[in-house]
């Protein structure tokens, strides 16, 4: 498996080191990517390597030669650290690698692709696997046996339950596993700079109201606060809607069912939707949502394609991504 350097980790990299690329849409352009054997970050890492988790500390004793990544994004996070899993679950339907295009050409050979809620456990041992990733998932306890059981693994969190893992603590417990804390720690600063940056160039956004909403076969649902969707719209100077806020969670903790008879709830000084698994013109004809007052008054954005991917994904990758296609849109909807 070759192993890229965190310093020449493809394009995408580039652009979490520079925060200006959010605003001015500048374009970054290959670098070369090192190999294992060329003393790379992540092949001098430090280890043994020790991770707090839900289920205790784990303990990685060497560098991993062969790293599978099932959970929420894991894969990506391990791909800006430089590394690149033998096995990986494309938990948005990405095809091909199980990439977003903010991660494309970063892989060298093509992961085997592995089930994402049932995964096949006879797979995952078949790729002899010497660490396995499910950082951000279920924080299910039989899940977490049957995985450690094939390879050291690393699980969820104290909290991460139900996909709640946050995408510091993604990077965070990642890179200490392979090796690479450091490198984790400026991941983490680079993109908490973009963001940064991109809120700053916004100073009416602060305080605002916001919304994230969506649709799907089976109605219509809303974010709230523990989860990315929301906290990057808090991280661009935008407050969670307090009528939302004030809703009871589902059980995983991050959403809200809303019923057509109480739609008005989505009402703030902008709202952010996205459809699921239905087509985006069930959001945009729908004459309800056509009349909660944001909309009416042009105050609203409809995402869907690889901006929602990237939107709902939250990687770091992902996150730069999202945050330079949806400021436009935010600016466009905010504008009067």
């Amino acid at each position: 498996m070759k192993i890229r350097s965190f310093r020449h980790a493809a394009p995408a990299l580039a652009a979490l080191a520079a925060a200006t690329v959010l605003l001015a849409g500048c374009s970054t352009g290959d670098a070369p990517a090192g190999d294992a054997a060329s003393g790379s970050a992540a092949s001098t890492g430090a280890f043994p390597a020790t991770v707090t988790t839900k289920f205790g500390d784990v303990t990685v004793d060497e560098e991993p030669q062969r790293i599978v990544a099932l959970g929420w994004g894991d894969a990506e996070t391990a791909l800006a650290l430089g590394f690149q899993p033998v096995g990986a679950s494309d938990w948005l339907g990405f095809g091909g690698d199980g990439v977003g295009p903010w991660a494309e050409d970063l892989y060298d050979e093509s992961p085997e692709i592995i089930g994402t809620l049932e995964p096949s456990y006879e797979a995952i041992a078949a790729l002899e696997p010497d660490l396995i990733l499910d950082v951000k998932g279920s924080g299910d306890q039989e899940r977490y046996d049957r995985l450690s059981s094939i390879a050291t693994t690393i699980g969820v969190p104290e909290g991460g339950d139900s996909y709640l893992t946050d995408w510091q603590d993604q990077i965070t417990m990642i890179s200490t596993a392979l090796g690479v804390p450091d490198e984790g720690e400026q991941v983490i600063a680079d993109v908490a700079q973009a963001t940064a940056d991109a809120a700053a160039a916004h100073p009416e956004w602060a305080g605002l109201t916001a919304s994230a909403a969506t649709k799907t076969s089976e109605g219509w649902g809303a974010y709230v606060e523990g989860g990315e969707r929301v906290q990057l719209l808090e991280d661009l100077g935008f407050v969670q809607n307090p009528d939302i806020a004030a809703l009871p969670a589902n059980a995983g903790g991050f959403s809200v069912d809303i019923s057509t008879e109480q739609l008005d709830v989505l009402d703030a000084d902008v709202i952010v939707a996205f459809p699921i698994f239905i087509e985006t013109t069930e959001i945009t004809d729908d004459p309800l949502w056509q009349q909660i007052p944001a909309v009416a008054a042009g105050h609203s954005v409809v995402i869907d394609g690889d901006i929602s991917a990237a939107y709902s994904l939250g990687t770091s990758l992902a996150r730069v991504y999202a945050v330079e296609q949806l400021v436009p849109l935010l600016e466009a909807a905010t504008a009067s």
